[in-house]
């Protein structure tokens, strides 16, 4: 690990996060992200301020450093290549582009990881969503293939949608409309592949939402059999198999009625329901991207405590006063200058006796 340099393209809190897990081993971080004022930035050793597009910032980025990851999908492809180039990217740009496009992304979990999926079509003309809309006969959920996340670039249908003024509203026409789940509930779970293929699993966790972002997740998940359980564990053994993927994936599930799980999205790369394992875990998951990443040997994902995980969004930041000296409360506060609706300002981790 000695005079090792890890390279993490995104300043955001993933970012700072992982930056902040490297330190622990003496591991210097790069980070490029355009905005002067991304969190991680305070935490770095070198800040490269510079559009994603500028392939020579990219160069001088990654030559510099041992290996990059990445801290969100929203990267452009040619960057993530370019990458490559000249260091290690983990995971891959091949990964970065099966997850960058839902379309691509369904089909890859259906067709090469053979794992269940929502039904979906694809929609690029009006057409093809009235027919899809038709073969669904039911609620529907029309989203853009790219670039949507916390409930952004999604509009759900149902039997009194009005659909040109939906196909219209959405403003993209490289879309996808997938059926609706009346799901039990959402879990999820994280898991690390290193580069000789050894496999780590971090406990199934359910995730509460408000206003489509993320308010809770609860480690681990309460009351999950044993199958549903395992279930989800070989769920994100095969996707991590098939993608051969090298370093940290997220799963995202919905638990039916029946006990059966479907897939409903990936992220290959730190994620908001991991942030428990930050304080409930031997190795958290931004240690374990940094590892995985690196190619350290992969660490224990054993549970030490259960854990509430809390965001803290917008003006909940003020929370932080309330808590601060609680033994029970894990504070974890993303500095952020400015503080608006919506925004992911921090989060504590309540451990549960």
């Amino acid at each position: 690990m000695k005079n090792k340099i890890l390279g993490i393209i995104g300043g955001g809190q993933l970012g700072r996060m992982t930056a902040l897990a490297a330190a622990k081993f003496g591991i210097e971080c790069h980070i490029f992200d355009p905005d002067s004022n991304a969190p991680a930035f305070q935490v770095c050793a070198k800040s490269f301020v510079n559009e994603y597009e500028d392939l020579e910032a990219i160069k001088d980025f990654a030559s510099g450093v041992d290996a990059v990851l990445y801290e969100f999908e929203n990267i452009p492809l040619q960057t993530a290549q370019h990458i490559e180039q000249f260091c290690v990217l983990r995971p891959s740009s091949f990964v970065l582009s099966v997850s960058q496009d839902r379309l691509v992304e369904k089909n890859f979990l259906l067709n090469e990881a053979q794992v269940n999926t929502a039904k979906f079509y694809e929609c690029n003309t009006y057409n093809n969503l009235e027919t899809a809309y038709n073969s669904i006969k039911g609620m529907s959920v029309l989203k853009t293939r790219r670039f949507g996340y916390d409930g952004k670039g999604q509009i759900k249908l149902d039997n009194d949608t009005d659909l040109e003024k939906a196909w219209k509203d959405i403003e993209s026409n490289e879309l996808i409309l997938e059926e609706f789940i009346p799901f039990k509930r959402e879990l999820s779970i994280i898991v690390a592949r290193d580069l000789n293929g050894k496999i780590v699993l971090y406990d199934v966790v359910e995730n509460r939402h408000k206003n489509h972002i993320l308010d809770q997740t609860i480690a681990p998940a309460p009351n999950i059999s044993k199958e549903v359980s395992q279930s989800a564990k070989t769920i994100a053994t095969k996707i991590v198999s098939a993608l051969n993927l090298e370093g940290l994936l997220a799963i995202e599930l919905f638990e039916l009625n029946n006990g059966e799980l479907l897939v409903n999205e990936i992220a290959p790369r730190p994620h908001n329901s991991g942030h428990w394992t930050m304080d409930g875990c031997v190795t958290d998951q931004f240690e374990q991207a940094v590892r995985a990443t690196l190619g350290i040997e992969l660490g224990s994902t054993k549970r030490v405590f259960n854990i509430n995980m809390q965001n803290l969004i917008g003006d909940d930041i003020s929370l932080v006063e309330k808590f601060i000296n609680d033994p029970a409360a894990r504070i974890h506060n993303y500095g952020k200058k400015e503080v608006r609706a919506g925004r992911k300002m921090g989060h504590i981790n309540h451990i549960i006796k």
